[in-house]
């Protein structure tokens, strides 16, 4: 499967549209991932729900954060775009992955003041 003839007219229509070697590679894994998910059938045969039923997988067994999510529906996005000429609509049962919940790292008072008690004489008004 590595060099078949459909990753191949993949290949040559992203480089036809100038796609960086970087996309062009993370999209033909992801393209591959999502045939080898539907027991190698050819996507022309998939639909909207073979989409779905993959990036739910991705989401709940997989445990993908949202963005690599998002980076392998683009990559089938463009497949059904440009090769099969085709627009895809998700359905609305698609479990998204979520976005990692990013804590702000913030000193505690305790060493807040510590820092402080640690600067010269005048900077300690500035930051007090």
């Amino acid at each position: 499967m590595a060099n078949s003839p459909f990753l191949e007219s993949i290949r040559h229509v992203m480089r036809t549209k100038h796609y960086s070697i970087q996309t062009e590679k993370t999209y033909l894994l992801w393209i591959k991932r999502f045939i080898l998910f539907n027991q190698k059938r050819h996507p022309k045969d998939l639909g909207e729900q073979e989409v779905t039923q993959f990036l739910t997988h991705l989401a709940v067994n997989r445990e993908v954060t949202s963005s690599t999510q998002n980076l392998a529906l683009c990559a089938i996005v463009f497949m059904y775009k440009h090769i099969f000429e085709r627009e895809l609509t998700l359905l609305p049962d698609t479990v998204r992955a979520r976005a990692p919940r990013r804590v702000p790292t913030v000193l505690s008072h305790k060493e807040a003041i510590s820092i402080i008690g640690l600067m010269r004489p005048q900077y300690k008004l500035m930051f007090s």
